[in-house]
């Protein structure tokens, strides 16, 4: 089955929610994947692995799992639409240890009627924790999906909020 992204490079880093698929090129991340859940990625067979890329990148996942880091820096590359693209802007401007509502996110895209293809274009987000759509809830204040599971979910939030939960449970690649 061909993928919908682009050759590429990939390689996997140890994280507390287990082993993070990423993938992109030498000078720029365009796809973190979580070892299980409903988004979970595996290589196409055109990519190539290369364990020597994404210093920077797995520098700043372990200095945000280390409580060190609120922000992530790297250069990115987003494939989706327009409008995926300001909703995954939108996340980034999330503060760290905040939430808000799919309601919420609409409105500061100025799409506030558009709640629902703001969920869609939250789960089709390539770069989960980078960009962080953990932080956006339902309107009841629940954990609706994730691509990670919602165990996932719950552990980044309350890592963020600094809740020192137990890591969901680890898989191996």
């Amino acid at each position: 089955m061909p993928s919908k992204f682009p050759t590429l490079a990939y390689s996997y880093h140890e994280t507390p929610v287990g082993p993070l698929l990423l993938a992109g090129s030498a000078a720029r991340l365009c796809l973190l994947s979580f070892p299980s859940g409903s988004r979970t990625v595996t290589p196409a067979v055109d990519w190539r692995r290369e364990d020597s890329l994404f210093g920077e990148a797995r520098a700043q996942l372990d200095a945000y799992f280390a409580g060190a880091l609120t922000v992530f820096d790297l250069p990115l590359e987003f494939l989706g639409t327009d409008f995926q693209k300001s909703v995954w802007a939108a996340l980034r401007r999330i503060p760290y240890g905040a939430t808000v509502t799919y309601g919420d996110l609409a409105r500061r895209i100025g799409r506030p009627t558009a709640s629902r293809a703001v969920g869609a274009a939250n789960g089709a987000n390539p770069l989960p924790i980078i960009v962080p759509c953990h932080r956006v809830i339902g309107s009841n204040k629940s954990l609706t999906g994730f691509g990670g599971g919602v165990p996932t979910k719950r552990f980044l939030l309350d890592h963020e909020q600094g809740w020192h939960a137990k890591a969901p449970a680890a898989h191996s690649v």
